[in-house]
């Protein structure tokens, strides 16, 4: 115990819906004198309509020194802990136990005065942590410099781009000797240079000066390679806690993300239309090892099957798009136009392994009729994560760039014997240089 820095015990939060004024004064002193009848598992139609739970029975504790993630969908009740445990927001039930000093980071600009300058507002959030002046100024520099906004150190934050904001808001809580820091979703913000920044800054922290770190990030990855455990969140209860390893794999594989296969039997309300009716869609990873998950390294084929009843006498195309989470074109592959009768159609194609970046990504298909004329589009028919599962890997971010692929890089070293008809390219051919 003497150990544990965080201990959530019982912990539920129940939320009144709809504004504040529109609840009475007898509504509200009915809602506390009744809370105990409301903790009732067994009474939830009581509360149905005007109330609903942003997180029921949540019992962890954090040890020092050791990084938490914490994951979940959308409402899944992981700001809501977050909060409860900084402080910010009071449990309906339950108690959290902390010992240290806690420094929260839950929202790009939290604890900043807009009006006041990147330099005032580096002291304010200093003495909100309970920092003396002198321990500011100590750490000062290290802040400024690892930030990267010095030149706009005497500017109002209020002129700050969200990336400024959290550069800033980050060195300042990572930098203010915390025993606990706990972060939301506020890296995503950041470019993909300042996240690894960061993540080696909590690896640093965590491992070196024995800090504690429960934060949120989508980016399992680096959850993989900075927890020691992970918890996920599925309707404001614990659904899974324990090591990234097991925990992130059994999450993304049930995941409503992972659309992996749509299947119509009835060519009649399949989608489409008159021309191109849809039988089946699907994408076949080639798994690598027992996760059946997406790694880096999967091939991925993707196979369609689909109704043609449009005129023989058109030439027929296929595209396939694929898109990322930005929803931005990663890549766009078509077949050649052709002539083909009506009926049953397939099609195929692979997406080599080692190609995709981590992310998630939709596979839209279009039909095209003399090249150039829609026929039909099935938009984010498939939906897939992509992650790099190599313990190896001395990586603790996402790579930069819309793929990743595995070309071979050589180096060696140029004896002082060697000419230049020594530099072969990989097929054996002389490759000339100046």
């Amino acid at each position: 115990m003497s150990n544990v820095l965080i201990k959530a015990e019982g912990i539920s939060k129940l939320y009144r819906l709809g504004s504040l004024d529109a609840n009475t004064v007898k509504e509200e002193i009915r809602f506390w004198l009744n809370k105990k009848r409301l903790m009732d598992s067994n009474n939830d139609e009581h509360i149905s309509r005007k109330h609903i739970w942003a997180l029921r029975n949540i019992d962890f504790e954090l040890e020092k020194g050791e990084v938490m993630g914490l994951i979940g969908r959308n409402g899944a009740g992981k700001s809501t802990l977050l909060k409860i445990i900084s402080r910010i927001v009071l449990p309906t039930s339950g108690r959290i136990r902390g010992r240290g000093r806690s420094s929260s980071l839950l929202e790009v600009g939290t604890g900043f005065h807009r009006e006041l300058t990147g330099r005032e507002n580096i002291f304010l959030n200093g003495h909100i942590l309970g920092m003396k002046k002198k321990e500011i100024e100590k750490k000062f520099d290290e802040i400024v410099d690892f930030s990267g906004v010095g030149q706009f150190l005497d500017t109002p934050v209020k002129r700050y781009s969200s990336g400024m904001y959290v550069r800033l808001a980050f060195a300042v809580a990572a930098h203010l000797d915390p025993e606990i820091l706990i972060l939301d979703e506020v890296l995503a913000v950041g470019d993909a240079a300042f996240q690894k920044k960061c993540i080696d800054k909590m690896r640093e922290i965590s491992s070196q000066n024995g800090k504690t770190i429960l934060f949120v990030s989508h980016n399992m990855q680096s959850l993989r390679n900075l927890c020691q455990r992970v918890m996920v969140l599925e309707h404001g209860e614990i659904a899974d806690i324990g090591k990234p390893e097991t925990v992130i794999p059994s999450y993304l594989k049930n995941t409503p993300q992972q659309k992996l296969r749509q299947e119509f039997v009835d060519s009649k309300s399949a989608p489409g239309n008159s021309s191109i009716r849809i039988k089946k869609i699907a994408l076949n990873p080639e798994y690598i090892g027992d996760s059946k998950c997406v790694d880096t390294r999967t091939p991925l084929h993707i196979y369609t099957e689909f109704w043609y009843q449009g005129l023989e006498s058109d030439q027929l195309r296929l595209c396939i798009r694929l898109f990322n989470e930005a929803n931005d074109c990663v890549f766009e592959i078509h077949s050649s136009s052709a002539h083909y009768k009506n009926g049953l159609i397939n099609a195929s194609c692979t997406i080599p392994g080692d190609f995709l970046n981590d992310g998630s990504y939709f596979i839209s298909i279009f039909f095209l009729k003399n090249r150039i004329l829609p026929i039909f589009q099935y938009e984010s028919c498939l939906s897939f994560n992509v992650e790099d599962y190599r313990p190896d890997e001395d990586w603790h971010g996402k790579r930069m760039g819309a793929v990743r692929p595995d070309f071979p890089l050589r180096v060696q070293e140029i004896s002082h014997i060697q000419t230049r008809q020594s530099a072969l390219s990989a097929n054996g051919k002389l490759i000339e240089y100046p």
